[in-house]
């Protein structure tokens, strides 16, 4: 599962906005060329000993976002001279100051969306309208606006200037700590967007939200064709995640595990297609037949309306929203190069690069065949779920489920277990402590996140699902893995040197050590669980599968731009079109069924734009850091070089990956070691 999105805080903390209507006037400097050049010199002139790149890029950076409202030409050259910090002293006054004011600010505005969203997030009473209202508000949507009108945002622009992510990555080999922390002072104010469009942004993102949140399957009103239940009566699932989970635990030797897996998949395509009747979701009032789509009230058949384009049409307001933001962009016009360049700090090229280079690998072919080997039939798309390659999958689960509902009836059982959890990992017993007194646990509405601090007062937040009967095992399972986000938020929050530094790279190295978290699991029960060649064929399995949906969500928004009058049906046909053609190319040859839309059904799509590629990206990291880990000589030793791993802040991927592992991001160490394997 992802780490949690700040709904809401996000633009506000990344983007500087403006206040007017008008966004010609809001997008327009008044500051000439000559009146940069003049200000440049006479700072130089000045101020002794500045370093006259800084000074350039600052000087340009502030006038090109200085607006009529902000002064005239002269008081910008005015301002400009009065606040260039004088030598590297004065600089690190400056810089100090303004890490404590942003730390106060990100985190008491996260505060404010943890507790204005915990109705729509935790388990509790049923929502009303007012629930959603206050969800989607954000006080702090003008924070940034503010912060230029009182120049905090220039003062910060003028004596830390952005860095391109070219010259981050040419430039940061050779910076020290304090160097980088520079560097991201100045990537907190890059654009001036209107509150007006971040405010829409929030509701936009808080609307999918909802929809994903609630968007559950009664798995016991499924019926076969011939009448049949297969699920449990009380059995409810949300889309896809917990649909997906049922359908990998039916990898077992339980009854009916191949015709459950078929059904599954078939509701999986009525989603996708929208032709499901939106009545059944997430109401036990009907009976549902998939595989024709008929729908029964007390034994009697009814027809219920297919959802349509319910689904797409919340992709659609999202991109119309990036589509305003994209005018205040220049340096990142679009959606699709703030999400990479900005946001991952890797090309949408780079990835594709990546991703492709995996699937189209002799490799996939040798590992399908394994599978095939070992199922003792040929292949359905839903193998790309194959759950063998990990030990848990020939236990019953119903056997792991009744041992972690006695363990953890509540969520105040799971919190007590925390310092246990990670001393079996190798850490001390005072850090393990020092850890999970920073996280706190709660009982989600849906199937659970993680949420991190953004002050160094404030605790990590675990949201799992935890039923009347205790934790299953499904939802520990997703807990362990929200677990190992919760680590890194807080190790990389309250251990890190500078403010600034606070994070991973990118969501793909917090993802990375949630899968490390998730895939001791049995580990953490107690169990003698290794990581070993089934270990690597896992992560090489699941890389295959995540690759191709990220792909879909990838070329779903290279459609969009490309077609940005297109209505929600418009928009659905394009997603099948789009997962369809991938499929064929990189699946159908390995496991059969043409035109299978399969690679469309991921939630992530509709809630978290963009989202995916982090996935995969994470399962290479992943791959890369547990053979670097697996040299660990002891738990101690693992659990003091995780440590040294995470506190080395938000680097780059590349430089990240150098410092951390001595190598850059690549998929080539875990095809050479699938290669060897088999």
């Amino acid at each position: 599962m992802k780490k949690l999105k700040l709904f809401g805080v996000a633009a506000a903390l990344i983007a500087a906005t403006g206040c007017h209507e008008s966004a010609k006037e809001e997008s327009m400097s008044n500051i000439s060329q000559e009146t940069v050049q003049k200000t440049i010199t006479a700072i130089l002139e000045q101020k002794t000993g500045a370093d006259p790149v800084l000074v350039e890029k600052g000087v340009a950076q502030a006038a090109a976002l200085w607006q009529a409202e902000d002064g005239s030409e002269k008081e910008f050259a005015d301002f400009a001279l009065a606040n260039y910090a004088s030598g590297p002293e004065d600089r690190k006054i400056l810089f100090d100051k303004l890490s404590n004011a942003l730390e106060i600010l990100y985190g008491t505005s996260n505060q404010v969306s943890v507790r204005l969203q915990s109705p729509l997030h935790l388990a509790g009473s049923e929502l009303t309208e007012i629930d959603y209202i206050l969800g989607a508000f954000n006080p702090y949507s003008h924070l940034s606006d503010d912060l230029f009108a009182n120049k905090t945002a220039f003062i910060t622009i003028l004596n830390f200037p952005f860095y391109t992510l070219e010259e981050k990555n040419r430039l940061g080999k050779d910076w020290n700590r304090l160097e980088w922390a520079y560097a991201r002072m100045g990537d907190q104010f890059t654009t001036r967007v209107p509150a007006r469009i971040n405010a829409r942004y929030a509701k936009a993102l808080s609307d999918c939200e909802n929809y994903i949140a609630s968007y559950n399957i009664m798995m016991g009103r499924l019926l076969t064709e011939d009448g049949r239940r297969l699920f449990p009566e009380d059995m409810r699932l949300l889309s896809h995640w917990n649909l997906r989970d049922e359908l990998k635990s039916n990898y077992a030797d339980i009854p009916d595990a191949r015709e459950k897996q078929e059904m599954i998949y078939q509701v999986m395509l009525r989603i996708i297609d929208q032709s499901i009747p939106a009545d059944v979701v997430d109401n036990p009032e009907y009976d549902w037949a998939p595989y024709s789509n008929k729908t029964y009230r007390n034994g009697q058949e009814i027809s219920l309306k297919p959802e349509g384009a319910a689904r797409y049409a919340h992709i659609l307001e999202v991109f119309q929203v990036e589509r305003e933001i994209d005018r205040y962009s220049p340096q990142l016009p679009t959606g699709i190069a703030r999400n990479f360049e900005k946001g991952m700090e890797v090309s949408a090229q780079d990835i594709e690069k990546l991703f492709t280079r995996l699937l189209s690998s002799e490799q996939v072919g040798h590992v399908a065949g394994l599978i095939r080997k070992r199922l003792g039939r040929e292949l359905r798309p839903y193998d790309i779920w194959y759950d063998g390659f990990k030990s848990r999958s020939a236990m019953p689960e119903d056997e792991l489920t009744a041992m972690t509902q006695k363990k953890y009836p509540d969520t105040d059982a799971f919190a007590a277990d925390m310092p246990r959890m990670l001393r079996d990992l190798g850490f001390p017993k005072d850090e393990a402590r020092y850890i999970a007194d920073r996280i706190v646990v709660e009982n989600a509405r849906g199937s659970g996140h993680a949420w991190g601090a953004q002050g160094r007062w404030e605790p990590a937040r675990l949201r799992t699902r935890i039923g009347r009967k205790g934790m299953d095992y499904k939802g520990y399972n997703i807990a362990v893995h929200e677990f190992g986000h919760n680590v890194e938020q807080t190790l990389d929050l309250y251990d890190i040197d500078y403010y600034m530094l606070s994070g991973v790279p990118n969501t793909a190295f917090t993802e990375a050590l949630a899968f490390i978290f998730q895939k001791r699991d049995l580990q953490l029960l107690g169990f003698d669980q290794k990581i070993d060649d089934n270990t690597t064929l896992d992560i090489f399995w699941g890389a295959y599968e995540i690759m191709g949906v990220a792909l879909v969500d990838m070329r779903t928004w290279q459609w969009l731009y490309e077609n940005p009058q297109a209505t929600a049906e418009q928009l659905r046909d394009a997603v099948i079109g789009i997962a369809k053609e991938v499929w064929n190319q990189y699946y159908e040859p390995v496991l059969g069924t043409h035109d299978s839309p399969l690679l469309a059904v991921y939630s992530h799509m509709i809630n978290a734009p963009m989202y995916l590629p982090n996935y995969p990206f994470g399962h290479i990291i992943e791959y890369q850091l547990e053979s670097h880990l697996a040299q660990a000589e002891s738990k101690a030793e693992f659990a003091s070089e995780l440590r040294r791993i995470y506190t080395l802040g938000r680097l780059t991927p590349q430089i990240w990956m150098q410092q951390a592992v001595g190598s850059e991001v690549s998929v080539e160490p875990l095809l050479q070691a699938v290669e060897e394997i088999l």
